[in-house]
């Protein structure tokens, strides 16, 4: 049993309090307890759930998140302990960055984190397919090679800005990520099986299994990073690439493009690989136990040791919250710049 990420799917179901452990009732029968004191993500990904006010205070206080996903991966509520992330000098300086270079040097290096997975997330792909596959071969580093050709007019859109005032500057990166986006998922096309029809890359509200799987997962992954900002005394709402608006956490969506590619496609690519079926209702909505396995294996992804980073073998959970604080500390002047994280392939 998972006793780190405590996942709620049951309509009627009931989350309460017993001594130190939270535990999932249904009509008072036990579905899943987790102790606190290995307990470290809550997760309701269905509808009809009921808290306790105890159980809230409970994971408030040990600092446990609680996530509240809907039928497609959007998430439409986070649960943290008050307070949590109020660094003034930390939200200070981020504020006063979007009108300097940082600003710029930051959205840069988010792009080139970016770039840099996603063309070794395709090279990892091909790694044993030159042999078995030459075709798949050859067009996963034909995509990767694509991909990183777009690395060079990120760094000639940086030397070119000084600050992040005009949409018009920050609107050009984002077209030259774009491009490279279509290179990688044409390089990501010769991964999916052909029985899904998978029309190309969608966002939200697309209806064919692939996407829906990879925008549920991305959801998944949007707490994880959230959660890094506000540990670090970060404002979410606060971006460098992505357009502030009501209501967007424009710096969640920032820096969760480091781990996209590692993380959540990685995760999916396997799930397909294996022959995971990704069924759906009739409106295109993930299944919930197909729901259910993304979000572990989304989760057990986080937790995997493999990556090296800092010269050390560390969990991905563990590089995404050190990425989040050599962020605020890059703002408040205690590091000399930020370096995106880059897997290894």
């Amino acid at each position: 049993m998972d006793t780190t990420n405590l996942i709620i799917d049951q309509f009627g179901s009931y989350l309460g309090k017993h001594s130190e452990r939270l535990q999932v009732r249904l009509k008072g029968e036990l579905l899943a307890e987790a102790p606190l004191l290995t307990l470290e993500n809550v997760l309701i990904i269905g509808r009809g759930v009921s808290i306790s006010t105890d159980a809230l205070d409970l994971c408030a206080g040990q600092g446990i998140p609680v996530y509240c996903l809907s039928s497609r991966g959007e998430p439409y509520a986070a649960l943290y302990a008050a307070g949590l992330g109020g660094t003034v000098q930390t939200r200070r300086a981020q504020y006063e960055a979007y009108q300097d270079p940082r600003g710029a040097a930051l959205a840069a290096a988010f792009a080139t984190g970016k770039l840099q997975n996603q063309a070794r997330l395709l090279k990892y792909a091909a790694k044993n397919r030159k042999e078995k596959d030459p075709t798949c071969y050859a067009a996963l580093h034909a995509a990767a090679k694509q991909v990183t050709a777009h690395l060079r007019p990120v760094q000639e859109w940086l030397a070119g800005v000084t600050d992040l005032n005009s949409e018009t500057r920050r609107a050009e990166l984002l077209s030259i990520e774009g491009r490279a986006a279509q290179a990688y998922w044409e390089g990501v096309r010769a991964l999916v099986p052909e029985a899904l029809g998978w029309p190309g890359r969608e966002g939200r509200g697309a209806r064919d299994p692939f996407n829906a799987a990879l925008n549920y997962g991305y959801g998944v992954l949007y707490g994880q990073v959230e959660r890094a900002i506000l540990l670090a005394g970060l404002d979410p709402y606060a971006g460098f690439i992505h357009v502030d608006r009501p209501g967007k956490p424009s710096l969640v969506l920032d820096l969760i493009e480091e781990f996209r590619a590692p993380v959540v496609d990685r995760a999916i690519l396997g799930l397909v690989g294996q022959g995971v079926a990704l069924a759906q209702d009739e409106e295109g909505r993930l299944e919930l136990a197909i729901r259910r396995t993304i979000v572990q294996r989304v989760l057990e992804r986080l937790e995997e040791s493999g990556e090296r980073y800092e010269g050390k073998k560390q969990k991905l959970r563990w590089i995404l919250q050190s990425q989040a604080r050599h962020l605020a500390a890059y703002l408040r002047g205690e590091r000399p710049d930020y370096q995106a994280f880059v897997m290894g392939w």
